[in-house]
């Protein structure tokens, strides 16, 4: 006798396969083009490439400025956390993004790419200064 382990999922749904048995991921899937990004938040099976129809799809992320300046999240909050109860994990950016929307603890690694950046804008500004300095001086002489 044959078990089926298999049971399919309405196509609203991902139209995925779920197997209970196989640990889950949650993670970012690319579905833009190179000059235009935007990701899924897609539940996999651990061995499923991105490019594989997912089990269910928990919200989308667009990480191109809109003319707010804002980057628009979606998440399905109440079907994350089945997932995750159910035993499903996080890729590390997943993690980073549920952190900034408060859903998670903010991840270690978002600290380091604000000190990061915070770092490089004051050096830019240093540099800006000093040539700022320098032009008047070289304007007097000439005349």
């Amino acid at each position: 006798m044959v078990r089926k382990w298999v049971n399919k999922l309405l196509p609203a749904a991902g139209g995925g396969v779920n197997i209970p048995t196989i640990q889950k991921s949650i993670r970012l899937a690319l579905k833009g083009c190179t000059n235009r990004p935007f990701f899924h938040i897609n539940v996999h099976t651990k061995t499923d490439r991105m490019k594989q129809q997912p089990i269910e799809q928990l919200g989308s992320y667009d990480p191109m400025p809109n003319m707010f300046n804002e980057k628009l999240v979606s998440i399905n909050y109440d079907r994350v956390k089945h997932w995750i109860a159910d035993g499903g994990r996080t890729s590390r950016p997943a993690a980073e993004l549920f952190g900034l929307a408060g859903f998670f603890p903010v991840h270690p690694r978002t600290y380091m790419t604000a000190w990061r950046r915070r770092k490089s804008l004051i050096k830019l500004y240093e540099q800006s200064l000093k040539a700022k300095e320098t032009q008047p001086e070289e304007k007097e002489e000439k005349s």
